[in-house]
């Protein structure tokens, strides 16, 4: 075991090397002192290391390292050894100096790195093993807690022990929403069981007895359990979790939230119907329009001669907007499929109303001419050439509650959280489009139509709310 280490420092007036000033420390000290303090006899036995030079960059012809010898000889016979290499006074043909700058106790250095190591096991110890009368008390608590789950009716589905005694039910998704409940004090909870397609008859039977409350997920899945606990239960109210959040994660005080804003359970269906007869509706006249441009696009295809002149093209999207006396749900929407190229806009009188849906790839643009209204109406067109890749962002972002913000020239501006959307809106100078996964609302609409006065805006989502009225210039393409 090396018990002490000779740091010294060596200077040479001439270009050497390592192995020079290793050679000249034993060649200078041979004999200096006897067999008994020969280096290489010292070396043999074991009494002394390895001898190690670590040598700087050359300046001129100077050089300059330190030399480091482990030592297993005591103290004295360690300081003479010192002392003995400082006697060196060439390397070579060059003037050398050898100085001794400190001696290491090794011993002293490993007692103090184990009292330190000792320190800090000790810490961690007492700070797994001792625990406070809080953290006692939590985990007695959480267990009896987590211990009061039940299996409630014949489906077997996880509830709290007082589902039967209170006039309350608080109808939730999975266990793991129910056991978040009773963390928190709530144990008139029960789990629907992982039943999404069809209500188990326990939950109607208690639905129709007591005062339901369907607490869901704020994502898409728990629009989609809302939907049939309300159509196949006699649900009374409605509470919903934070918008991207689920319920088993709420903490005590977003659960009381939750349940103080409740909704009555009539007015979220009328609500849920609404949507659902505007979606209808929009999914009808494009369906029509579809079975129009078909017909159309026959009939050009009878009419033309000459296959080899049909140019080949990629999908773009061009919107058409009807301002000035045209009511805002009466503006008309134009997407055509035509030649890559950069639309400018431009402002048209019309004096009947065109629209122009997107056809298969690879079709010419193909254009539907509506009937024109009685009373002459100026239309401004705007035009926008959509990238198909804007088209498919929209896939890419399904169930992860984001949305992409695009700029004039269709560069991403910002990604952001669905939920922090219109704040980074109203940031952004430049937009002209918005590819999000979530529910377009009114207030997203507003800030959008401050943005680019005179240009088209473009939002692209699968859900709607409810719209009072659109901004001009805005458009939503519901897919």
């Amino acid at each position: 075991m090396v018990k002490y280490i000779i740091k010294a420092h060596v200077e040479v007036e001439g270009p050497v090397n390592e192995h020079d000033i290793i050679g000249a420390i034993f060649g200078q000290t041979e004999g200096l002192l006897g067999e008994q303090f020969d280096l290489r006899e010292l070396q043999d036995k074991n009494r002394i290391g390895r001898i190690i030079v670590k040598l700087g960059p050359r300046q001129g012809n100077k050089v300059s390292g330190e030399i480091l010898i482990p030592s297993n000889l005591d103290r004295v016979e360690t300081a003479l050894l010192a002392a003995l290499i400082e006697s060196v006074e060439k390397v070579g043909p060059y003037p050398a100096r050898i100085r001794v700058i400190d001696i290491i106790d090794v011993r002293a250095q490993k007692i103090k790195s184990i009292i330190e190591r000792a320190k800090e096991i000790l810490r961690k110890w007492e700070k797994e093993k001792t625990m406070d009368v809080r953290e006692i008390l939590k985990e007695i608590t959480e267990s009896v807690r987590t211990a009061d789950i039940i299996e409630y009716g014949p489906e077997k589905l996880p509830a709290g022990p007082d589902v039967d005694k209170s006039d309350t039910v608080i109808i939730v998704e999975g266990r793991a929403d129910v056991l978040n409940l009773l963390r928190y004090g709530y144990t008139n909870a029960i789990a629907l069981g992982g039943a999404t397609t069809k209500i188990p008859e326990t939950i109607k039977r208690l639905a129709k007895d007591k005062v339901a409350i369907a607490f869901v997920d704020g994502d898409r899945g728990g629009t989609m359990i809302l939907k049939e606990l309300l159509r196949e239960a006699d649900i009374d109210y409605v509470a919903r979790a934070p918008p991207g959040k689920e319920v088993e994660d709420l903490t005590g005080r977003e659960i009381a939230r939750a349940l103080a804003n409740l909704m009555k359970a009539s007015e979220v269906k009328a609500e849920l119907e609404k949507m659902e007869q505007l979606q209808q509706s929009e999914m009808k006249e494009l369906k029509e329009v579809l079975e129009k441009v078909s017909e159309i696009k026959k009939e050009e295809e009878s009419k033309s001669t000459k296959p080899e002149e049909k140019e080949k093209v990629t999908t773009q999207t061009q919107i058409v907007q009807e301002v000035k006396e045209v009511p805002q749900t009466q503006s008309a929407i134009e997407v055509q499929v035509q030649q890559p190229q950069v639309e400018k806009e431009k402002l048209v009188e019309e004096k009947e109303s065109k629209v122009t849906v997107p056809t298969e790839k690879g079709l010419s643009e193909t254009q539907i001419q509506l009937p024109a209204e009685k009373e002459e109406k100026e239309v401004v067109e705007y035009k926008m050439v959509i990238p198909e890749e804007v088209f498919n962002k929209l896939n890419e972002l399904t169930g992860r509650l984001e949305a992409i913000i695009y700029d004039s020239n269709w560069n991403v501006v910002k990604k952001v959280p669905t939920r922090d959307l219109v704040e980074n809106l109203k940031e952004v100078d430049d937009v002209r489009a918005v590819v999000m996964d979530g529910v377009v609302t009114q207030r997203l609409l507003d800030v959008l139509g401050t943005k680019n006065p005179g240009t088209a805006k473009l939002v692209l989502a699968k859900r709607m709310a409810r719209i009072t009225h659109r901004p001009k210039g805005v458009f939503i393409i519901l897919l």
